[in-house]
Parts: C-alpha cells; sequence; structure tokens
C-alpha cells in the first residue's frame, strides 16, 4: 500500500464534509485497515499520537523574576554601601527585607503551568484498531492517518477519526462545543462550513463515546487533531500583566528613578556642608531605605490572600494572586451558557394537548411544581395532558432518583426532563413502568429521530408509544393536513422561544402482539401532544447579570449551543433585547478584525462558536480597552481563558486542562459566584488603595525629614570630628517601614465593603494607581508627619543636651522623633478606612482588627523604646511619659485636619454638578 501523502491531510477540516470511500482513497486505506508494516512507515512520517508537554518554568526563572526589580536592585546595592561603610545592622536589615519579600513573592508563583499536561492526559491509552486485516488492541500513540478503528460506549475516541459505519453512536463532546447533551453521529457528509458542533460525521480525540457503536478512519493525530490544535492555540495565548502588576511597575520605576536622583543630590549637598564621604554615602544610603516603601510588596500580597481567603468562601478558588484584583477592574464578563448561566438540568416548561396548553412551574430535575392552563386557554384537557405525560414517561430509559438530598438523574437529559414532568404532575413513574409492562423497544437513531416503545397494560391492551422531532413523529399519525400545519406553526412558535420541542403519539396493537418493528411504526399513530423543554437560567444568575450591569460591566454570552437556543437564553438573562438574536460562529468566522472588534463590542451572544473564534473574541475586546473576564469548563476554553485577563474555570464540570489554564476556579459553576467575586475584587482593591494611600505619606514623611536634616540642621564637631544631626538611623526607619506600616496597614485588608462598591463603572485599567487624589492626600500627611518629628526631634534634642551630652540626648530625640511616626500613623490609620468618607461612614466597630493592629504596634512600640536588647539594636532610649503624651499630641494633629478635608473635598464634589446644571439652565 503506498504511502499517503502529507498534502492529503493538509486540510482536516473537510474530512467531514467527504464520503467515506472517497476519505478511504484520499488515505490510501480501506476498511480492512492498514498492514503493520505501513502503519510503522506512516508513524514515522506523521509521528507518534501524542500531545508534546511544554516546558515548565524552572525555580530559579520564578526566582529571578521576584529580583527582577528596579526598587529591589537599590536596596541590594543600598545594604551593599551599608556593609562597606561597616554599618553590619543596617546592611543585614535591609537585605532581610529583600530575602522575606523575595520568599513571598517565590512561594507564590512557584507552579508549574500544566494546562498541556492535562491536555496530554485526555488522550487515551489503548485503542480497538484494525491491522493485516484483524481488529487488535494497540496503544494509542502507535495511531496513523489511515488506520481503522473500533469504538464503542464507554471509549474515549482515540484521534480525529471519519465514521465508516455506526449504530446508535452518541458522543459527548462538551469539553470541545460546549454543548450539555451528548452529540447524536452520523456517516453522512455534512457541509463544507459546517462548525466543530454540527459535524456529525466526526468523532474528536479525547472525546467519550456515551452509547452506540463505530467503526472510523483515522485522518489526524498528534498536533494535527483539534485537540492539538488547541494545544498549539494555548501555548500561543500570552498571559497578560494584571492591571495591578502594570501599575506598580510603574510606581517602582518612577521611585527609583526619583529616589537615585534625590540620593545623589543630597550626597553632593551633604559633601558641600563638610560631611565626610563616608557619612555622605550613608545619607544617601539613608535616603534609599526611608523613600522606599520595603514592606509594600509584603502588605498586597498578604491582603491579596485575605481576597482569596473570603473569595473561597464565596465558592471561587483564586489559583492565581493578582487575579483577585483584577476581578475588581474587570468591564467584560463572557460565560459560557450552559451549567454557568443556565442549570444544566433540561426542564419542560409546556405541554400542549390537541385541546389546549398547560405550563409547568419548577425548574431542574427535583420534581416540584405545578401544572396549570396557559393564559387564553378556553377549555382544559387534564385527561389528554395525562396521557401525553404518561407516554412518555414509558417510551423512556432515563430516572430520576433523589440522593443525598439533591435529584440526580441517571440517563439522558432530554428523557430526564419528561420524567420530571410526569413525576410533577403527580405520577409515580417507576409504579407506571411495572403495572405498563415494556415489551419491546425501537431506540432511538439519529437517522430515524424517534424512539417507540410496546407495553402491555394493566387491563391487557397493547399499545406502543412514540416519541421524537415532531416533523417525523407527526408524519406517521393519522391526522389532516390543516391541523398537520397548525401543529408545525405551534412548534414553530415554541422554538423560537429557545425550546426544545417533542412530539408524542401512541398506537394501539393486538393484544397478542409482543415485539415492536420498524413497519409496525410507519403510520396509524394517534398525536398525544408536544412537550417543550429548555435548560432555563438560574434565578441567581439573573439577578447576577443586572449586579454586573448596575456596576458598569458587559455581560456575553459565548456558548457552542444553537443560535435561537442562545438568544431566548439571552434574553430572559437581560443580554439582548427581544429584536436582537445575537450571532453564530458561521458569521464570525467571515469577519475581518476591523468587523470582528465591532462585532465584540456591540454583540452580546455568541452561539456555536469554535475555539479560535473564543480566543478571537477575548483578544478583539482586549484591543478595544477592556478587561476581559471569560469562563470556561471544556478544553476549547483553554486558550481563552489563558488569554483573558482573568480566565475563570467551573470546578464540577470543568475539564483538568480548563482549570489549570484558568486564574480562579468555580466551585458551584454558578455565574452569580462569578458577580460575587467580582465585587470582592473591586473590595481588595478599594483596601489596596487605602494601603497604599496610608503607607506612601510615612515615606515621604521620613524623606522630608532626612532632606530637611541635610539641608538645615546643624553639622556638629564632636571629638574633633565633624557628626552630622541626624533625626532617625536606617535601622529605626525600616522599622518605621517594616513594623509599623505593615502592622498597622494590614488590617485595612478586613475593611468592610465601601457602600457603592457595584454601583459605580469599573476603573479604568489606564488610570495610575497613584492618580490625583492620592499624590495630595500623601503630600498633605506627609507634611504633618515631617513637621511633627523634626519639631519634637529637635525640641527633645537641645531640652536634653545640657543635662546629658549629645549621645544620650541625640538617642532620646530619635526615639521621639520614630514615636511620633507611630503616633501620626495611628491616628491616620483610623482616617484611611474610608478615603473619602467620614470615619464613621462604615462603622466604627465594624473591623475589630483595626484595633488590634493598634494595640499590637502600642505593645511593640513600647518594647523599641525601653527593652534594652532592643534599645541596643536600634539605638532607641527611654522616653518619659510626658514625651509618650506629647509625641500622641503632635500625632493626633492629623486626625482633625484630614476629617476637615475630607469634609472641603465632598462638599466641593457634591456642588459641581449643582453648578454645572445651574450654569446649563443660564
Amino acid at each position: 500500500m503506498a504511502a499517503v501523502s502529507e498534502r492529503s491531510t493538509s486540510t482536516p477540516q473537510l474530512w467531514y464534509a467527504l464520503p467515506p470511500d472517497r476519505a478511504l482513497d484520499l488515505l490510501t486505506s480501506s476498511e480492512a485497515g492498514l498492514s503493520s508494516d505501513e502503519a510503522a512507515t506512516r508513524l514515522e512520517q506523521f509521528g507518534p499520537n501524542v500531545l508534546e508537554r511544554a516546558k515548565g518554568v524552572s525555580p530559579l526563572t520564578l526566582l529571578w523574576r521576584q529580583l527582577n526589580s528596579p526598587i529591589v536592585f537599590l536596596l541590594l546595592g543600598s545594604s551593599a554601601l551599608a556593609a562597606v561603610l561597616g554599618k553590619m545592622i543596617d546592611a543585614a536589615v535591609v537585605l532581610g527585607a529583600v530575602v522575606v519579600n523575595t520568599i513571598i513573592g517565590f512561594l507564590q508563583e512557584f507552579r508549574a503551568a500544566k494546562a498541556i499536561e492535562a491536555l496530554s492526559g485526555m488522550v487515551p491509552q489503548q485503542a480497538q484498531v484494525v491491522r493485516d486485516g484483524r481488529l487488535t488492541t494497540a496503544s494509542a500513540s502507535s495511531l496513523v492517518p489511515g488506520d481503522i478503528v473500533s469504538m464503542s460506549s464507554g471509549d474515549r475516541v482515540p484521534a480525529d477519526v471519519r465514521l465508516l459505519s455506526s449504530r446508535n453512536l452518541q458522543v459527548e463532546e462538551a469539553a470541545l462545543t460546549g454543548e450539555s447533551v451528548p452529540a447524536e453521529k452520523t456517516t453522512a457528509a455534512v457541509s463544507e462550513d459546517a462548525t466543530i458542533g454540527d459535524r456529525r460525521s466526526m468523532a474528536y480525540n479525547g472525546t467519550l463515546v456515551t452509547a452506540g457503536t463505530a467503526t472510523a478512519l483515522v485522518v489526524a493525530t498528534g498536533k494535527a487533531t483539534e485537540l492539538g490544535r488547541i494545544s498549539n492555540m494555548l501555548e500561543e495565548a500570552s498571559e497578560l500583566q494584571t492591571p495591578l502588576t502594570k501599575a506598580m511597575a510603574t510606581v517602582g520605576k518612577w521611585l527609583t528613578v526619583a529616589v537615585l536622583a534625590i540620593s545623589f543630590i543630597l550626597a553632593g549637598v551633604s559633601l558641600a556642608r563638610g560631611y565626610s564621604v563616608a557619612d555622605a554615602v550613608l545619607v544617601a544610603v539613608t535616603l534609599a531605605v526611608a523613600a522606599i516603601p520595603e514592606g509594600l510588596p509584603a502588605i498586597i500580597t498578604i491582603a491579596l490572600a485575605i481576597g482569596v481567603q473570603r473569595m473561597a468562601a464565596r465558592r471561587a478558588v483564586v489559583r492565581k494572586l493578582p487575579s483577585v484584583e483584577t476581578l475588581g477592574s474587570t468591564t467584560v464578563i463572557c460565560s459560557d451558557k450552559t451549567g454557568t448561566l443556565t442549570r444544566n438540568e433540561m426542564t419542560v416548561l409546556t405541554i400542549a394537548t390537541p385541546k389546549c396548553r398547560y405550563t409547568f412551574s419548577g425548574v431542574g430535575y427535583e420534581p416540584t411544581g405545578e401544572l396549570t392552563i396557559s393564559d387564553g386557554e378556553r377549555e382544559e384537557d387534564l385527561e389528554g395532558a395525562n396521557q401525553l405525560l404518561i407516554a412518555a414517561a414509558l417510551c423512556n430509559d432515563a430516572s430520576v432518583q433523589q440522593q443525598n438530598g439533591q435529584w440526580q438523574l441517571t440517563g439522558d437529559p432530554t428523557e430526564g426532563a419528561l420524567v420530571v414532568a410526569a413525576m410533577k404532575a403527580g405520577h409515580d413513574v417507576h409504579a407506571l413502568r411495572t403495572d405498563w409492562r415494556r415489551l419491546d423497544a425501537i431506540p432511538f437513531e439519529s437517522e430515524h429521530q424517534f424512539m417507540a416503545s410496546l407495553h402491555a397494560m394493566p387491563d391487557g391492551t397493547v399499545v406502543a408509544f412514540m416519541k421524537g422531532a415532531p416533523e417525523v413523529v407527526v408524519s406517521r399519525c393519522d391526522i389532516a393536513s390543516d391541523r398537520a400545519s397548525e401543529i408545525t406553526r405551534q412548534v414553530t412558535t415554541l422554538a423560537s422561544g429557545g425550546m426544545r420541542i417533542l412530539a408524542v403519539s401512541q398506537k394501539v396493537f393486538a393484544r397478542d402482539a409482543t415485539s415492536l418493528e420498524p413497519r409496525d411504526v410507519e403510520s396509524g399513530f394517534e398525536l398525544l401532544g408536544l412537550q417543550g423543554m429548555i435548560d432555563p437560567p438560574r434565578p441567581e444568575a439573573i439577578a447576577a447579570v443586572k449586579a454586573c450591569h448596575a456596576a458598569g460591566i458587559t455581560v456575553k454570552m459565548i456558548t457552542g449551543d444553537h443560535l435561537e437556543t442562545a438568544a431566548a437564553i439571552g434574553r430572559e438573562l437581560g443580554l439582548v433585547r427581544d429584536d436582537q438574536r445575537g450571532m453564530s460562529g458561521h458569521e464570525l468566522a467571515k469577519l475581518d478584525p476591523t468587523q470582528m472588534r465591532r462585532a465584540a463590542r456591540t454583540t452580546n451572544v455568541f452561539a456555536r462558536v469554535a475555539p479560535e473564534h473564543k480566543l478571537g473574541l477575548v483578544k478583539a475586546l482586549q484591543e478595544e480597552g477592556h478587561v476581559v473576564a471569560m469562563t470556561g469548563d471544556g478544553v476549547n476554553d483553554a486558550p481563552s481563558l489563558k488569554q483573558a485577563n482573568v480566565g475563570v474555570a467551573m470546578g464540577i464540570t470543568g475539564t483538568a486542562v480548563s482549570k489549570e489554564a484558568a486564574d480562579i476556579v468555580l466551585t458551584d459553576d454558578n455565574f452569580a459566584s462569578i458577580a460575587a467575586a467580582v465585587e470582592e475584587g473591586r473590595r481588595v482593591y478599594d483596601n489596596l488603595l487605602k494601603s497604599l494611600a496610608f503607607v506612601l505619606p510615612t515615606n515621604l514623611a521620613l524623606g522630608l525629614v532626612l532632606i530637611a536634616a541635610v539641608a538645615f540642621f546643624p553639622v556638629l564637631e564632636i571629638g574633633g570630628k565633624l557628626v552630622p544631626l541626624m533625626p532617625m538611623l536606617p535601622t529605626q526607619i525600616l522599622w518605621v517601614n517594616l513594623v509599623a506600616s505593615v502592622a498597622l496597614s494590614l488590617p485595612l485588608a478586613f475593611e468592610v465593603k465601601e457602600p457603592d462598591t457595584m454601583s459605580r463603572p469599573p476603573r479604568d485599567p489606564k488610570t495610575p494607581i497613584l492618580g490625583r487624589f492620592v499624590l495630595r492626600r500623601t503630600s498633605l500627611v506627609a507634611f504633618l508627619m515631617a513637621v511633627g518629628a523634626i519639631g519634637l526631634f529637635l525640641w527633645e534634642y537641645y531640652q536634653e543636651l545640657p543635662r546629658s551630652g549629645h549621645e544620650f540626648a541625640l538617642r532620646e530625640a530619635q526615639t521621639m522623633a520614630v514615636t511620633t511616626i507611630i503616633f501620626a500613623q495611628i491616628f491616620y490609620l483610623l482616617q484611611c478606612r474610608s478615603l473619602r468618607g467620614s470615619l464613621l461612614r462604615l462603622g466604627i466597630f465594624s473591623n475589630w482588627t483595626i484595633f488590634a493592629g493598634i494595640a499590637a504596634i502600642v505593645v511593640l512600640q513600647a518594647g523599641f523604646v525601653y527593652i534594652p536588647f532592643m534599645q541596643r539594636v536600634f539605638g532607641t532610649a527611654p522616653l518619659s511619659l510626658h514625651a509618650i503624651a506629647f509625641s500622641a499630641l503632635v500625632g493626633s494633629v492629623i486626625l482633625p485636619v484630614i476629617g476637615l478635608e475630607k469634609a472641603i473635598r465632598n462638599r466641593f464634589r457634591a456642588d459641581v454638578p449643582t453648578r454645572r446644571l445651574a450654569h446649563q439652565a443660564r
């Protein structure tokens, strides 16, 4: 047998459009399979049927990521300079700060990306293949294009295959298409423009055979399969920086530049004023330590970790810390339909007998609900309705049982919905099936589009029931043509609402009948009616979509389901208006990049989409400036989950691939949990901003204190040496930055949400994190802190100098300056609980950790001042109660000043709209 050419496998998307014989010819194969020699030749030609695993990030690379920061380099340089100058304690403390932050960041990221490995795990290990004319078991990795494989219920499809023959074949393709119901397969060729969900003549690598049998021709293996194509897209999808990491990188860059510039200027000023080179360098090191918020990375990481715990309590498990904050910046949520926006439980909503229509209440598999006559119906037909429900429950192989308090389906979801409908009407389906003994059945086949079953009634009557596609069932019933046209119109009306419609009929047989043949069900049936069902939206999802809209977030549905069904669900969820229909994957495939961006921006429902369409939509939205959260559960979702700013996978129905590619995993597969996570993300960002607004003034104040000292404080001559008068030592500054700032700012991470959290638009990711508001507040608070610390330092130094001499007076004055800064931080912390609202806005005792943090820092500061060991390490001296009280009094000035600033700012903001309206009126 001649080797197959590469060209014959270069267009795998066309195999489903070719007749089986033509596909066999192109691959130079036959139903007798390949010879072992030919298979070996092709294995060399095409390679093994495996997906290559991508290399993970090495621990050394992760470590370098933590160190590759201008701020870290600056701190390391400062530590080295301090060590050269003999200031070993200062050097060790600065180095310790770098080490702690590096360890925290490293542990956060020490996780290999396993998405490709998870894809590899979906490929079956063994396959039934025809070799040398005999059916044999072989490794799935040895399959090649042209092989003939045999599949049956329970098998995973070992490669991309073109069906040659099949019987009742159903394949669960949710991981690839997003459809919750198994796809019915046939051997007939389909249109060339069919989307992946409509390629009924194909079965794809890694999907699961749920019913029936088939023989098939292998047409693609390894990287050439749909699964391999998704693997390639997953590798190419880029992981984006989060808004927070971008903002902090910008802050770090400019902060480093500013600190370096000021350090050089300050060192020059020091030398000009008579400082020694060593002292001038130490001044520069001290400024670097003062101005850089060493504790900020730890504060951010811990605050995000607290957000992770809160999200877990709200059924969202976070895999990547920065995604917590990114959710708060989300402008668009692209959600799957089945199981996320809907229940993934088919439910009968309406039934129609020849006389009237009825409506069911209740959703899901729990048989709780009522059967009521529809609006506008004049005549009841309870007998006909019960006949219809009983027939559908008997011509049925599904069952519903209560297990551990939950109603569980065994069997096909569509048949399960019919069983539940009968149970809601008060019928005991198990008893019915016992009394109405089944004699025979014709199982559902996709070619025929119906199922029929033969039953013996308790009185001995033998009756056959049939259910299936309305056009098929009606064609086998004895009804007039005008009645058939009326039924067609009824079916069209119900289907336009997104419902799946089944017709049910019956036929009485002779009492001695025991079997059912295809010829017996060709005609003579009586139509009992129609049943319309849908996978209904979750009530909580409807409320969550409204909450997202109120928060300025656009919600888009991207599903593998049919467009009519998706549009109907979209209307119920409030995603589209009644006159909107959405867009199909087939339509998306025809768009150029500009049209794709417009469609992504203006359309909210997309149906029958392929993986590349999902990825394209996410990229198009990002190009439009949106921060995109994408949900998904299948292998087909993995590339778009990775590309999205926040990928959200489903914890219950999600594949391992989707979970590994995602940033967040929902434990309940519920859209409402996404909305809750967005709310939590916004709260995390608000609290991070509060922490930033709290920490930065302290660093600026410390820098101002140092600059003022170098520029204006006297240089003392002691023991024949010129000694600069420094208000604080580097170790004391690190005490403020690493201990006090961290201990006091962490409680802000527990702060309750602001009242307007979900009623304001998303934060513009382009807006700098250090906006004018934060900079103005930082400048005001830093000025108050610096003036208070400098004033008390000079007052205490010159008061104590005559009594105790320079060395003790200096230590006591430095201790008082540090203590003043600490008290200022404590009072400013109370004002940071709400950056714009009053101290009472969130409730004084709504966050008890604030007071725990204050108590902790008071105890630590007492140790800093009075414990001998701490005095030796930090160069402090004990203070009198009078000095402590004075420091507290000066520090407390911040409380009323910031309160007044908030009141003035809020008054101004409230007056602006009024002045604008007045101007417009004039």
